[in-house]
């Protein structure tokens, strides 16, 4: 599943794509659980409307509309968008010959027309994804949405909020409080190894022998890790790729993922690999002992 960086490099690709664009009409391809959106939705709230604006929350992608509707995108594991005109062929998301083959192919499960000639394609090779409308106003209200923890990158998120969010979780590893939805919004399990390398934490230390002042340390390395892959157009996970269609380069910058055997760059004791939290754990058994 794409973590916040994949999501938010595809965001700012649609962004310049097609935000102002406005909706011609709709294809679906005999997948109701991509697109589960009744025909008069569609008509009333999504054809003829333009897009306003592309947003994230967390993983999910949020394509607001005039109509003061949102159509609501979440990827899962191997859902990608493609966004094809004339003059240019952009995709995001799970890599495959889609980015480079006629389209609609035996993948896709929707696709919108745009008034002046723009295609987006939603495709999904296992129709885990899905592209639903909700009013704007109530988006934040989706079940899964309410749940969701603060984001990591918003400015007003400091250590004063991330502490008491952190210490419900006391009886638990840090590492599962930091992967934990509802503590931090859009984590995963890349970037949970590299913060907590970053701050020399063992993954598996329970969070009520976390000092406060560790925790400090671990927000400002979340938001530093989550940056650096933003910039460099998200992780090389074999799943995703970025708003160009092209494999990001952060695993190149990665200091523990994936890199057991090899000598820790700060140390030179050698990465492990181990499990915490139900998850492949990469870490330096010198800079972040139990």
């Amino acid at each position: 599943m794409p973590e916040l960086p994949e999501v938010e490099t595809i965001r700012r690709g649609l962004s310049t794509l097609i935000v102002g664009k406005i909706v011609q009409q709709t294809h679906n391809y005999g997948s109701p659980k991509s697109f589960p959106n009744t025909s008069a939705d569609v008509r009333q709230f999504l054809v003829g409307a333009a897009v306003s604006d592309v947003k994230r929350r967390a993983k999910a992608l949020l394509i607001e509309l005039s109509s003061g509707y949102t159509l609501v995108c979440h990827l899962k594991m191997t859902g990608q968008i493609i966004v094809v005109s004339d003059h240019n062929r952009w995709g995001g998301g799970h890599p495959s010959d889609s980015f480079i083959h006629g389209l609609p192919d035996t993948t896709t499960r929707e696709h919108i027309d745009f008034t002046d000639g723009t295609r987006l394609y939603f495709n999904d090779l296992r129709k885990f994804g899905w592209m639903k409308l909700y009013p704007t106003l109530e988006v934040p209200n989706i079940d899964f949405m309410r749940k969701l923890g603060p984001e990591p990158l918003e400015s007003a998120f400091s250590a004063s909020n991330f502490i008491p969010r952190v210490r419900r979780r006391n009886g638990t590893s840090i590492k599962a409080a930091v992967l934990d939805q509802t503590v931090l919004a859009g984590v995963g399990n890349i970037y949970a190894d590299e913060s907590l390398w970053a701050a020399k934490i063992h993954p598996a230390c329970k969070v009520a022998n976390v000092p406060d002042e560790k925790l400090k340390v671990l927000l400002n390395e979340v938001k530093t890790v989550m940056r650096l892959s933003i910039e460099k157009g998200g992780s090389t996970d074999k799943n995703y790729v970025n708003a160009e269609g092209k494999k990001g380069s952060y695993l190149s910058f990665a200091k523990v993922f994936r890199r057991e055997g090899q000598p820790c760059p700060r140390c030179g004791t050698t990465i492990v690999k181990t499990r915490v939290a139900g998850r492949g754990t990469h870490l330096c058994p010198q800079c972040q002992s139990l």
